[in-house]
């Protein structure tokens, strides 16, 4: 069993938590916002976690993420909507010889669905003019960024390809896990492309395997390392 500190008691967190011994790690670790001081969890309450899993508030990430770094446990991060913050936060990372594995998204299928979302976008540049792009992205009322990381993300494979920015909606409501949804529209016609997540255990699932994946690595990672650049 690898020792795992979870740091967030909220959804994510419980969902992370609910899934751990399963998949082959010991809960050492379960802080919540009350636990953690301003300047991330201390190398005490890490209790010596080999690995970290990360899911709380944007303002709170960064700091976490170098305590983990200088404690030397590494850490998947899935906070979203602290981008400002992230260039500064991997340099702190490399200078304490870290890890650390962000995504917006730890769904497998979300991985998929921005490379087709690239894909989209070339064969759109390959008739310049007849569709336009769209990204509406419908979460859970409690979320607070919006566009979501995941929109952004998407946005940016295709921005990437078609050298503009592409509009993206945000929906806040209910307790939708998250859905994302890509729409080519022409004048006669629309193409849609949906991803659909039911429960958010399968992001809780895909975090522990960044996290099996990271123990033991240094440097600065993404899922594309974990999956492989297409």
């Amino acid at each position: 069993m690898t020792r795992l500190a979870i740091i967030g008691d909220g959804k994510m967190g419980r969902a992370v938590r609910e899934l751990a011994a399963e998949a082959g790690f010991d809960v050492v670790a379960f802080l919540g916002e009350g636990d953690v001081g301003a300047g991330g969890p201390t190398v005490a309450q890490l209790n010596g976690a080999a690995v970290a899993i990360e899911f709380t508030m944007p303002a709170a990430a960064a700091a976490n993420i170098a305590a983990c770094a200088k404690a030397g446990v590494p850490v998947v991060c899935g906070t979203t909507g602290w981008e400002s913050a992230r260039a500064s936060t991997e340099a702190a990372v490399r200078a304490s010889s870290g890890a650390l594995l962000w995504s917006p998204n730890f769904s497998i299928g979300v991985q998929l669905f921005a490379r087709i979302a690239a894909r989209a976008a070339a064969e759109l540049k390959a008739v310049p003019g007849v569709f336009g792009a769209h990204i509406v992205e419908t979460h859970h009322s409690a979320k607070k960024d919006a566009p979501s990381g995941t929109g952004r993300m998407l946005g940016e494979r295709m921005d990437a390809v078609l050298g503009g920015t592409t509009p993206i909606s945000s929906i806040r409501t209910g307790s939708v896990p998250g859905t994302h949804e890509i729409v080519l529209d022409a004048a006669f016609e629309q193409i849609t492309l949906t991803h659909v997540a039911r429960d958010r255990r399968v992001f809780a699932a895909g975090a522990l395997t960044a996290a099996r994946w990271l123990s033991g690595k240094r440097g600065v990672f993404t899922m594309d390392d974990l999956l492989g650049t297409n």
